[in-house]
């Protein structure tokens, strides 16, 4: 009987074998942390579809983004949760509404260490909770849209944010917001762009987190799930349009996605980790169906080594703590 020469299981043998050979990496600068803050909020609140997350006080966020830059996480992206919202959702553009007093509380907590981000979306502000303003027939109006996001853009750039994340997967969104931050000397500014956003099921949890008030459903401007292609193209019109970086989100159920977008852009690409991939797998590991801390890394293993070289993910902090 003969014996195989060639035998992979030799680099298998020990930890510190597959840890050496080990083709994808996992880091904490990779890492970005989606935080949510409440207006008028004097303590965190925790949100019962997404255990272990909060709607933060502007004091509790302030320790979380000092955490993690203490952590070397790669950024915050932070979301408002106004107390009055409106059609048009004016409370975004207030210098003095929760999200931008959260970026200027965070920026003055940790400067330049740690990259704040904002999401720059309407939804958490509108009354209808619609990713952009409505026409008389009740859809959603592209072009007037983008003029309240270039406003949007300058409020956050005053606010001193470091990255904004157009979100709303408006046409044109990312060339928008390039000339109006350049044009008003923001020209610092980065752009993360939601450049493929899908229409997706697995949302659900992020609705509770940010009091959404939508009505009906947003498939007429985020993408369908059964594009692939579709998704590429989209990515190329925002790096053509000046974004520094892309996101495809969801992340789990369009890892093919990721791969696609990686190999056509030349920019990063950043994947989201969203709300009902997390709750999926804090769900069953309450119920002893799985390994929670293998499951996580196991997770943001899989959408690195599918292309994403940062992800936005709610376990950023508590992994970045086991990887120390």
């Amino acid at each position: 009987m003969g014996f195989p020469v060639v035998r992979p299981r030799r680099l298998r043998r020990t930890p510190a074998l597959r840890r050496l050979v080990a083709e994808t990496s996992l880091e904490a600068r990779q890492l970005i942390l989606p935080v949510f803050v409440r207006e008028g909020a004097s303590e965190p609140t925790p949100i019962s579809t997404m255990p272990g997350v909060v709607q933060h006080s502007r004091d509790s966020l302030r320790k979380a983004v000092a955490e993690a830059a203490g952590l070397g996480l790669g950024g915050v992206m932070l979301f408002g949760v106004p107390e009055e919202k409106d059609a048009r959702g004016s409370g975004a553009l207030d210098p003095e509404g929760i999200l931008n007093v959260a970026i200027a509380d965070c920026v003055a907590e940790v400067g330049d260490a740690l990259p704040v981000m904002a999401d720059l979306c309407l939804d958490e502000f509108t009354d209808h909770g619609h990713c952009g303003v409505l026409d008389a027939s009740g859809a959603v109006d592209n072009d007037a849209t983008l003029e309240i996001y270039a406003e949007m853009a300058l409020a956050q750039a005053a606010a001193g944010v470091a990255v904004v994340g157009p979100s709303g997967m408006m046409d044109g969104q990312v060339g928008v917001v390039r000339a109006a931050l350049d044009g008003a000397g923001h020209q610092d500014v980065v752009i993360l762009a939601y450049s493929t956003k899908y229409a997706s099921a697995f949302y659900g949890p992020f609705r509770e987190a940010v009091a959404s008030s939508l009505q009906g459903d947003r498939r007429t401007y985020q993408q369908d799930g059964a594009n692939v292609v579709e998704g590429v193209r989209e990515a190329l019109l925002d790096v053509e349009e000046g974004a520094d970086l892309v996101m495809v989100k969801p992340a789990l159920a369009y890892l093919d996605v990721i791969r696609a977008v990686r190999e056509a852009v030349d920019v990063p690409v950043a994947a989201y980790n969203i709300s009902g991939e997390y709750a999926m797998v804090e769900g069953a590991a309450a119920n002893g169906w799985i390994h929670r801390d293998a499951a996580i890394l196991e997770t943001l293993t899989s959408i690195r080594r599918a292309g994403a070289d940062v992800i936005l993910t709610y376990w950023a902090a508590e992994v970045a703590q086991r990887l120390l």
